[in-house]
């Protein structure tokens, strides 16, 4: 799908509407906008907005005063041009909102990405300009040109584009809502608010302000040449009043067409430009009466009360159609007047212009409704509990690094099982890379807590070693926290050293919730440190360890595995064992994730950081393990080697005992003995009957390890109620 210029159609508009004048400050606005957004922030927050709407004032209200209200009740947010937006932005966000985008290559990919990691996506807009149904009661496009209107309509149908393909709306008026309704699941009417800045600048301007006594002044903010029609409504009766009372002045902020039938009164008529929001509020305050005619359409109806609002601000009383908006906010008589024939508009004027004790007291009451119940500061809770309960959960698992090992793996698979539950889950990175995680589960999005800000709600964060629970205690947006223990880590330390208590500390927390892939640490867990422990057994994925079927003839391959870098891993011990062995009998393999051979280990082939989804080829190609460790939390490689159909010789430990079994899925042997190693690899070498015995039973272990049928515990645990 080619990009159109859609950037072209406003240009056209905005000349056309607003004259050359105009559209030069627009156009320096827009140039400053892209100069000043940063792509090299990066910070995780809540939410994005992705403007696609190049006037200000629509933009103002739509997005700055909503990132206004997000941030006065706890969220955070940013907002970028949608011709500025990439695809790596989606990562830094849990949702998205487009405001009046149409749809191009980049938006379209950026919102399937967004989807793809569970991220919700909503449509704001606040006017009927994403269906030519709507748009074409619009008077005003029956003067463009063919290829004007179709640039127009070509907009109005790639804004529609986005619409459908967001899962919720948020629009200004109950009608709008309505006809949203037809597109999406469901729509929240987040009316449009003043922002603080603009209380500021309407109260300065009224202190400020030395109205003339003997004038009334009537003011009518046009906004643009397409609302003519609306003041036709109520051109006579301009006419009559200003016949009738020659201290009746029109003051017009914008494009008017002065009509004929006004123009003897011109000298009482002041034409005001378009100008900054920020000296509206000068130009509304000199106003004695605020102006609102609407022509009756659709689109007139979907339009929003800005105009009452801003006048009431500056405790201007507003006169407007018993229409849409005005009629849903105004109290009539109270805060402002509603007028539904001509007769009713020159009566309220009329006993406005003779009462101006009336026209303050209107004024002043407009004010006091709307100072609370129509600015960002004290309106946006509603808003944002919308758009929270339409986020899905987020759940950050902190690791202090992201490079290959078992107790990474499991994280992984933890994350990718939630984020198949419709769970926005990723990676905190307490080391440098926050490069994206992609294996054959999928792909997982990672953030680096040392080159990256994190200023998001996270549902819960979890820690994975002592040494990141330290960053999720600390870190306050979060509502539930988490420590996943795989291993007892005091003992990781060397006595003497400090780490020891630090890490002993670690399991003491009574505002974190402990959970454990091991038996064995939930039962030291549960006795020595009395936490109330969830445990969630270890899987392994079958498909990834194919079984494959050994002959035993030729050389039998062993495979020795671990980090020769971690005593526990007793990987040293591995290799006295193979000092004794036949070289001409055996083959010896060495797989290691960290550390590699010393000088002294004998070594036919060494595997170093093999991929996670080759480690199951690496145990296809050999027939005996060997694992000495012992220590370990949960220990996979006998698990691993069994699904491929192998048979392991191991060291019992507390982190494998629980699915393995002297003599029936495994041989043990007691650790430093080398030589009764050395005699179990001999039996399982020349024994087929035991052979066969210990692969079948292995079978039945991994079966009953599936993680398709662990799946279900894993989800209890982290979003179970």
């Amino acid at each position: 799908m080619a990009n159109k210029p859609y950037i072209f159609t406003k240009v056209k508009e905005t000349y056309q509407e607003e004259g050359f004048k105009r559209l030069m400050g627009k156009s320096i606005s827009y140039v400053k906008k892209k100069a000043t957004f940063h792509k090299d922030k990066k910070c995780y927050k809540d939410i994005l907005f992705i403007n696609g709407c190049t006037l200000p004032h629509p933009s103002r209200y739509r997005v700055e005063h909503q990132i206004e209200q997000l941030l006065a009740n706890g969220f955070t947010a940013d907002s970028v041009f949608y011709e500025q937006l990439t695809l790596e932005m989606e990562k830094y966000y849990r949702g998205f909102i487009f405001f009046r985008c149409p749809i191009t290559d980049t938006v379209q990919q950026f919102i399937d990405k967004a989807k793809s990691q569970n991220k919700v996506v909503f449509y704001d807009i606040d006017d009927l300009v994403f269906d030519k149904s709507y748009t074409k009661t619009i008077k005003h496009l029956d003067t463009l040109e063919k290829d004007e209107l179709d640039l127009y309509y070509d907009g109005v149908k790639r804004m529609g584009d986005t619409l459908k393909k967001c899962d919720y709306a948020i629009t200004t008026t109950p009608t709008l809502a309505h006809e949203l309704e037809k597109y999406v699941k469901e729509v929240f009417v987040n009316r449009n608010v003043a922002s603080e800045k603009m209380v500021e600048f309407s109260l300065r301007a009224v202190k400020e302000e030395k109205k003339e006594k003997d004038k009334v002044v009537i003011g009518y903010l046009s906004g643009s040449i397409t609302h003519n029609a609306d003041f036709e409504l109520i051109m006579s009766t301009i006419k009559k009043i200003m016949d009738k009372y020659p201290n009746v002045y029109l003051k017009v902020v914008g494009l008017l067409d002065i009509p004929k039938t006004l123009e003897e009164y011109s000298n009482r008529i002041l034409s005001v430009p378009f100008m900054s929001w920020m000296q509206l509020p000068n130009v509304i305050a000199s106003l004695d009466i605020n102006l609102a005619p609407l022509e009756e359409s659709i689109f007139n109806k979907a339009k929003s009360e800005n105009k009452w609002v801003e006048a009431a601000l500056c405790k201007v009383p507003t006169v407007a159609s018993n229409l849409g908006a005005f009629h849903e906010m105004i109290h009539d008589g109270e805060d402002g007047f509603l007028c539904s024939t001509e007769k009713e508009w020159y009566q309220i004027l009329e006993q406005l212009i003779q009462n101006r004790d009336l026209r303050e007291q209107i004024g002043k009451n407009a004010y006091h409704r709307v100072i609370k119940n129509n600015v960002t500061t004290y309106t946006g809770y509603e808003l944002t509990k919308f758009i929270n309960s339409h986020l899905p959960k987020t759940i950050a698992f902190v690791l202090p690094t992201t490079n290959i090992s078992g107790g990474v793996n499991v994280i992984l698979k933890h994350c990718h099982i939630l984020k198949s539950h419709g769970v926005n889950v990723f990676i905190i990175n307490s080391d440098h890379p926050n490069k994206n995680i992609i294996n054959q589960d999928g792909e997982l999005e990672v953030i680096s807590n040392v080159t990256e800000m994190i200023d998001a709600n996270i549902d819960m964060m979890v820690a994975s070693l002592w040494t990141t629970l330290k960053y999720i205690l600390e870190y306050p947006k979060v509502k539930k926290r988490a420590y996943l223990v795989q291993n007892f880590e005091t003992d990781f330390m060397k006595y003497g050293d400090y780490s020891k208590f630090t890490a002993n500390s670690t399991y003491s927390h009574d505002n974190v919730q402990y959970i454990t892939i091991s038996k064995w640490c939930k039962n030291w867990l549960e006795e020595k440190f009395e936490r109330k422990v969830s445990y969630i057994p270890n899987g392994i994925r079958p498909e990834q360890f194919p079984y494959k079927k050994r002959n035993f003839s030729g050389k039998i391959k062993i495979l020795v595995e671990g980090n020769s870098d971690d005593y526990y891993k007793n990987v040293d011990e591995s290799f006295k064992i193979v000092e004794k062995l036949d070289k001409e009998k055996y083959e010896i393999h060495f797989l290691s994730y960290q550390g590699t051979p010393k000088k002294w280990y004998y070594v036919d082939k060494f595997m170093h950081r093999v991929p996670h989804d080759k480690v199951g080829e690496v145990y296809q190609n050999a027939d005996i393990l060997i694992k000495s460790s012992i220590l370990e939390s949960f220990s996979y490689p006998p698990l691993e080697m069994m699904a491929t159909g192998g048979t392991c010789v191991v060291v019992p430990n507390d982190g494998n005992v629980e699915y393995l079994s002297d003599g029936e899925n495994c041989l043990f042997y007691e650790a430093g003995n080398i030589d009764e190693a050395v005699e179990k690899i001999e039996m399982i070498s020349k024994n087929k009957k035991l052979r066969d015995q210990l692969i079948e039973n292995g079978k039945k272990v991994v079966e009953s390890r599936d993680w398709k049928k662990i799946e279900n515990q894993i989800i209890d645990v982290y979003i179970g109620e």
